[in-house]
């Protein structure tokens, strides 16, 4: 028999990336709202942890989410830290005002499902689109894009998703903003590490999605978030959304607790021997931080594991 061969290492060259959403999603969760000052902080020394992005908030009416009222603040306050930052805008007036503020990276976001679309922004999915194409004339070719798919799996109102009806939408938002990054969304949390890597695969071999960038955003409401990202991972996902200490929850998700925390994916990176740049330590000490928040309701597995097994 032929000599066998080591293959070389390719992982150094390959880097997750996580996206920290518990400025936004986890922050949107609680019902009162936090101090500005703290909010900051935290935004703060999660890049200080070595975050490489950040979704620090949203450019909503402070009528629907009273959390966010003050956030062009908070844009204010952090525009100097390391992270690549972005913010959530739903329509044009929040781009613009999200522009205004000095933002550059904004994310649009929209769900697949007819019914939980109406229940979150009061909208059709085709007037959701036709949202995207303003909001996509709106923004200089300086601003990057993200797109964030809603329901991609699972839907608290009508159930399962159907993959056509997914990857309509992906096929949709390629044609409208070719070179945006799109995020296929787990916002119920019960999505399986097969289905995840089904649908990702089929949307991905989209021709007129040649040019998008890819990303996974899951919550752990079924203990499932960090397989679902490495099952993301192992078809070609390089970006996840995840937040420190699991906070979070879509408040028009009925049911859909946390996200997947950062900490617990970070964890699994690590020892794949897969550098994220996120000194562990150092998030969960914030992640302490957020898990002291009144009001917020987190789901960490790493933050229970005395700190001296973690490393």
């Amino acid at each position: 028999m032929p000599e066998e061969t080591e293959m070389p290492d390719a992982r150094p060259h390959m880097r997750p990336i996580i996206c920290e959403v518990a400025p936004r999603d986890g922050f949107q969760s609680i019902a009162n709202p936090l101090p500005t000052d703290e909010k900051i902080a935290i935004i703060r020394a999660l890049a200080e942890a070595g975050c490489p992005r950040i979704e620090f908030g949203s450019f909503v009416s402070p009528k629907a989410i009273p959390q966010m009222a003050d956030i062009a603040e908070i844009a204010a306050a952090v525009k100097d830290v390391p992270s690549r930052l972005s913010a959530l805008v739903p329509n044009v007036r929040g781009a613009e005002n999200a522009l205004a503020a000095g933002v550059t990276e904004v994310v649009y976001v929209f769900s697949v499902s007819e019914a939980h679309n109406r229940n979150n922004v009061r909208q059709s999915v085709e007037q959701s689109l036709e949202g995207l194409e303003k909001v996509t004339a709106a923004l200089p070719a300086s601003v990057g894009l993200r797109v964030d798919l809603g329901t991609s799996f699972d839907c608290p109102f009508a159930g399962t998703v159907a993959r056509a009806a997914v990857l309509d939408s992906v096929a949709s938002v390629a044609a409208i903003a070719p070179e945006a990054e799109i995020g296929l969304c787990d916002t119920t949390g019960r999505a399986n590490p097969f289905e995840v890597a089904a649908r990702f695969s089929a949307a991905m071999a989209i021709g007129a999605a040649a040019g998008n960038g890819w990303a996974f955003h899951g919550h752990d409401t079924y203990g499932q978030g960090v397989a679902n990202a490495l099952a993301a991972w192992s078809v070609g996902v390089r970006v996840f959304d995840t937040a420190a200490a699991g906070l979070g929850g879509c408040p028009f998700a009925p049911g859909a607790t946390g996200n997947t925390a950062t900490e617990d994916l970070v964890f699994a990176f690590n020892e794949g021997g897969f550098e994220t740049g996120i000194d562990l330590a150092a998030l969960l000490a914030v992640a302490d931080r957020i898990a002291a928040l009144p009001g917020g309701a987190t789901g960490s597995h790493l933050r229970i594991v005395p700190r001296h097994k973690v490393a």
